[in-house]
C-alpha cells in the first residue's frame, strides 16, 4: 500500500504561517511529524504549516500560551519556542531563532525513495495568468506541489474546467480546476511536476525576495 504524501505546508519568506484563510481541504493529514519537548517529556506533534519565523502543531501540550518549548524538526535539530496561541486543538508558536525551511524541504526530498521524490506543498506568493480558452486571467500563485497549485484571482473558471497556468521562471503542465471557493481555486495537474522543477525555482525567488 502507498503511504499517503504529506500535505503540510512549508511557507515561504519571513512570515509567521497563520492567520490561515484557505480552505483547510485535507484537514485530517498525514502532516509532517515533530516531536515537542517540554520539562523531560517528548511528545509527538503534527506540523500542519511552518515557515521560518513559526509553526501550527497539533498534539499534546502542557504549557499555555507565552510560555516556551522546544521542538525538534525532521533535520533532528532542536528549537526553541514560545506559545503564542491554543485553539481548536492547534498551538501557533514562534521560533526563537529562524529555522532553514529549505533545509527541512531538502530534508524531505532525500527521506523519499528517488524514483517516488516528490515536492511537498510549498506557499510562496507570485503572481501568474491561468488561460481558459483565449482568455488570459491574472492571478496571485499562493501555493505549489508536485501534484497541484492553488490561485487567487477574481472571476475565476468554474470546477471542472480544463486550464493552462503560466508562471515565471517554470514550465507548470495544465491542470483542471478541482476546487473554487470565492477567490481561491485549487487546480490539479494533470501531469506531476517535478521536484527539480520546482526547488530550483523556489530556491530563485528566496534568492530575489519576490516571495
Amino acid at each position: 500500500m502507498t503511504e499517503a504524501a504529506s500535505v503540510t505546508t512549508f511557507v515561504m519568506g519571513a512570515r509567521l504561517p497563520w492567520p490561515d484563510d484557505a480552505p483547510i481541504l485535507a484537514e485530517q493529514g498525514p502532516f509532517e511529524a515533530g516531536v515537542v519537548h517540554d520539562e523531560g517529556l517528548r511528545h509527538v506533534c503534527s506540523i500542519r504549516r511552518i515557515s521560518s519565523l513559526g509553526a501550527t502543531l497539533r498534539g499534546k501540550l502542557t504549557k499555555a500560551a507565552g510560555e516556551e518549548i522546544a521542538v525538534e524538526l525532521a533535520t533532528g535539530h532542536r528549537h526553541a519556542a514560545i506559545i503564542d496561541w491554543i485553539e481548536g486543538g492547534e498551538a501557533g508558536i514562534r521560533f526563537k531563532q529562524p529555522v532553514d525551511v529549505l533545509a527541512l524541504i531538502n530534508r524531505k526530498l532525500v527521506s523519499q525513495a528517488a524514483e517516488r521524490r516528490a515536492m511537498p506543498r510549498v506557499e510562496i506568493r507570485c503572481s501568474a495568468f491561468v488561460k481558459k480558452g483565449e482568455e488570459f486571467l491574472p492571478v496571485m500563485l499562493r501555493n505549489i506541489s508536485a501534484g497541484g497549485v492553488q490561485v487567487e484571482g477574481e472571476a475565476l473558471p468554474a470546477q471542472g474546467t480544463f486550464v493552462s497556468i503560466f508562471i515565471d521562471g517554470i514550465i507548470v503542465p495544465p491542470g483542471e480546476i478541482a476546487w473554487r471557493k470565492d477567490k481561491l481555486a485549487g487546480i490539479e495537474l494533470l501531469e506531476e511536476l517535478s521536484w527539480t522543477s520546482i526547488m530550483p525555482w523556489v530556491r530563485q525567488m528566496v534568492r530575489s525576495g519576490l516571495e
